[in-house]
């Protein structure tokens, strides 16, 4: 059933799901990430989400933040 709800919908419809299906995604990282850091600050929460998703050295190399540092935010 969910195959052939999927094939009805527009591909519009199907973006909008992906997009949707992220900010979601999105938001329940950073919960998870403000119950873990209880101090940080937004830019610091983001900044996470970014790390969970890019991983370390990138971050490092791309922003100049280490996520392994407490209290570099």
């Amino acid at each position: 059933m969910l195959v052939e709800a999927a094939r009805a919908l527009t591909p519009q419809q199907k973006v909008q799901q992906v997009l949707e299906c992220n900010e979601l995604s999105e938001a329940m990282s950073l919960a998870g990430l403000r119950a873990r850091h209880p101090q940080a600050s937004e830019r610091e929460l983001h900044l996470r989400v970014a790390a969970q998703r890019l991983g370390r050295p990138l971050m490092i190399a791309a922003f100049g933040w280490d996520p392994e540092r407490p209290d570099d935010g």
